[in-house]
């Protein structure tokens, strides 16, 4: 209870500074946090808003959700498996550092400039996060673990099932953390080049036609969006890993 009162305490001064500031004398650019507020209300109150809301979900949620799951089985397979491993492994830790989206000319030109480019893109930076952080929860898996169940009888695919998966549970929900959040990065920076719907493009337009209001309300809508999800999957986790909790 306490930790929630000095967070809302922390973000209720930061607001009531910039506020401050703004009353002092801020550039035009620079909306008060009211005036954001105001926009942002107004803003729900008609329907394009909610229509390029749902352009942008379609692009981010298929990508979030083919991008992660690739990533959790090719790394968890990487992760107990040397084949796998030598055959992925080298290749995700060499491109790794490349930005994603620097790949999104390429892709429109086998894809197609559509929403396949896009969601295509948004899935290739979700699987490295989630690849890793699989690859990490099946590798430090206890030994001991795995000798008892063999010990027991256990097959492998039990073993992987029962102790390998719960055991890299943890660090595949960060993981999944770190996609999400991508899953926006990305989803924004694709809406930039070639669209006609999004939030990204409604950023686009506000600062061609110095919307600065409307700018505001789509940062404040993919902000608030980021924190659903990721709100989200911490109450999956929460939920599924209770024993993990109680553990601790």
């Amino acid at each position: 209870m306490s930790d929630t009162i000095a967070k809302a305490g922390t973000i209720i001064l930061l607001l009531l500074l910039w506020q401050l500031a703004w009353m002092w004398g801020l550039p035009s650019y620079i909306l008060s946090p009211l005036e954001i507020a105001k926009e942002f209300f107004a803003a729900l109150g008609s329907s394009e808003l909610y229509g390029h809301i749902g352009a942008s979900l379609l692009r981010s949620l298929p990508g979030f959700l083919l991008g992660s799951a690739s990533g959790i089985v090719l790394g968890l397979a990487a992760g107990v498996s040397r084949r796998f491993d030598e055959t992925f492994s080298p290749v995700i830790f060499l491109t790794y550092p490349v930005p994603k989206i620097v790949m999104l000319p390429l892709f429109m030109l086998w894809f197609g400039i559509g929403d396949v480019s896009k969601i295509l893109i948004i899935a290739l930076a979700c699987v490295y996060p989630t690849f890793i952080n699989a690859y990490y929860g099946a590798r430090v898996t206890p030994t001991i673990l795995v000798w008892s169940g063999l010990n027991m009888g256990a097959g492998r695919w039990r073993i992987f099932r029962a102790i390998v998966v719960p055991n890299a549970a943890p660090l595949i929900f960060a993981g999944l953390r770190v996609s999400l959040a991508l899953s926006f990065i990305v989803m924004f920076a694709t809406e930039m080049i070639n669209s006609r719907s999004g939030l990204g493009y409604l950023i686009q337009l506000a600062e061609s036609s110095l919307r600065f209001d409307l700018m505001y309300v789509s940062l404040v809508t993919i902000a608030i969006l980021g924190y659903a999800g990721d709100r989200l999957l911490r109450s999956a986790r929460h939920r599924l890993l209770r024993w993990q909790e109680a553990a601790e």
